[in-house]
């Protein structure tokens, strides 16, 4: 019985506290990074404003006992009109050894807060990036993790629901 409270309790005995999550970077690295300068290949630079079509993606996988690799997928198209500037590519990870959160909470501390712990890093590669193909620096707003989780989390629960009732007909 008193291993089962322990178990519930993330491994406190019974009468004390759970113990606080705890998450440590073990390392952070550029998985896979490319930059397409395209304006500089077709050695035209066109003239106006420039709009970023920033699309962002998330995957997480175990590497060992309480360590897992979460990957910040980032994809950055930069135009001028109907004229392609550049677009970046950027897999940037992090390895995290995480102890005492909950099985059932797990995945969403993957998913939202490991990927806001290496975001600023991230975001000073993609600016470097930038700058160094002879733009100003891109300096990427703040990307609202929880909220992609939510959306993402609510998509797969409408695409399994639909499948459901296609089964059912």
């Amino acid at each position: 019985m008193a291993d089962k409270v322990a178990k519930e309790n993330n491994g406190a005995a019974e009468g004390t506290p759970p113990q606080q999550p705890r998450v440590q970077i073990l390392n952070q690295y550029t998985r896979d990074l490319s930059f397409e300068n395209v304006a500089v290949q077709k050695d035209r630079m066109p003239e106006g404003k420039t709009d970023f079509a920033v699309q962002v993606a998330l995957n997480a996988r175990k590497l060992d006992e309480n360590q897992y690799e979460v990957i910040n997928k980032l994809k950055v198209a930069a135009t001028i009109g109907e004229d392609k500037i550049f677009i970046l590519e950027l897999d940037y990870a992090g390895r995290f050894k995480i102890e005492n959160v909950p099985k059932e909470q797990l995945h969403a501390f993957l998913m939202v807060e490991c990927p806001r712990l290496i975001f600023p890093y991230l975001r000073r590669v993609v600016g470097d990036v930038t700058r160094d193909g002879g733009y100003p620096p891109l300096n990427l707003d703040n990307i609202d993790f929880l909220a992609l989780y939510r959306g993402e989390m609510a998509r797969m629960a409408k695409a399994q629901a639909e499948a459901k009732d296609a089964t059912i007909s």
